[in-house]
């Protein structure tokens, strides 16, 4: 997912999830930074043209492979056990890069806040990670519309004994709070009122159900699929109900998609056809479904909106 961001040396979702995270929503962060999944606040474009829409979907057909940028986070994009790239962007990406004549994809994993600095120095094609879409990316990359959409969920211990919902009741509270690296969930405690320098970060959901078990935190934040997902096997943690984070005072739903270098609209425009026929069908879902999805994250939101903010 997460797995929207700030950077500790790397940016790591959501996500996710989350959101992200798959998880942004920090401004001011150089994409040639460590943070290097955000941008300047406040921008709201989304790139839909340039002076020839980019080749890079013309040499993808003649090579058969798409590099696709991963994160090593569960369930968007990772490798398992037995070697071979799996995870719900992935997946999708084999369906939708052989529509488009791409027969092969190839993964290059890296820390989530390495992703896109490696898109835009063509280290990769395409960043498969279920990437949060907001107005920061939206900056320095353009999206195609989102696959799901996520709210945020905390691991807690059993019985969720500090009573945490949301992350009014992390400040009130007094919780100890981490999260992941670059996760969207950083800044929406911050809004909430918790302090930026007493945050744990984490390199991913493992490392917070890791921490929330040891005692070293009370709660790790991240997406409600992430969630749920990471404490299955757990004796000690469980997750919360999913919620909606406020951001500037209204209840906030992310969506995650592909990201793409700003040049090649082409290639984020044939993916966008691809992906509408396949939610239209019904496949996405089907894709999606046994890495925990379930309808309530299928989406009609476009990465217009979600770039807007």
């Amino acid at each position: 997912m997460a797995p929207p961001l700030r950077n500790d040396g790397n940016d790591g979702t959501d996500a996710e999830k989350r959101s992200p995270s798959r998880r942004s929503l920090l401004a001011g962060v150089s994409a040639l930074g460590a943070v290097g999944a955000l941008g300047a606040a406040g921008c709201t474009r989304v790139a839909t043209a340039s002076d020839n829409g980019g080749d890079l979907l013309g040499r993808l057909k003649a090579q058969g492979v798409v590099r696709l940028g991963i994160a090593g986070e569960i369930p968007f994009g990772y490798i398992d056990k037995n070697g071979e790239l799996t995870g719900e962007a992935p997946e999708l990406a084999k369906v939708v890069f052989k529509r488009l004549g791409v027969d092969r994809v190839q993964p290059v994993p890296t820390e989530f806040g390495s992703l896109i600095p490696g898109l835009n120095s063509q280290q990769f094609d395409v960043v498969s990670a279920g990437m949060y879409i907001n107005p920061e990316r939206c900056q320095q990359v353009i999206f195609a519309d989102p696959d799901y959409q996520m709210l945020d969920a905390f691991v807690v211990r059993k019985g969720n004994p500090k009573g945490l919902h949301d992350y009014k009741d992390v400040v009130a509270k007094k919780a100890r709070f981490a999260t992941g690296t670059g996760y969207a969930d950083i800044q929406f405690a911050i809004e909430a009122g918790y302090k930026e320098s007493d945050i744990l970060i984490v390199p991913d959901q493992v490392a917070g159900l890791n921490a929330v078990e040891a005692g070293r935190a009370d709660v790790f934040a991240g997406t409600a699929l992430a969630s749920r997902e990471v404490v299955k096997k757990s004796r000690k943690a469980e997750s919360t109900k999913p919620f909606a984070p406020l951001v500037k005072g209204k209840p906030h739903i992310d969506g995650g998609g592909f990201a793409f270098r700003s040049a090649e609209t082409r290639l984020r425009d044939a993916f966008n056809v691809e992906l509408k026929k396949l939610k239209a069908s019904g496949e996405l879902f089907r894709i999606l479904r046994p890495f925990g999805f379930t309808r309530a994250e299928m989406t009609d939101m476009t990465a217009k909106e979600l770039c807007r903010g």
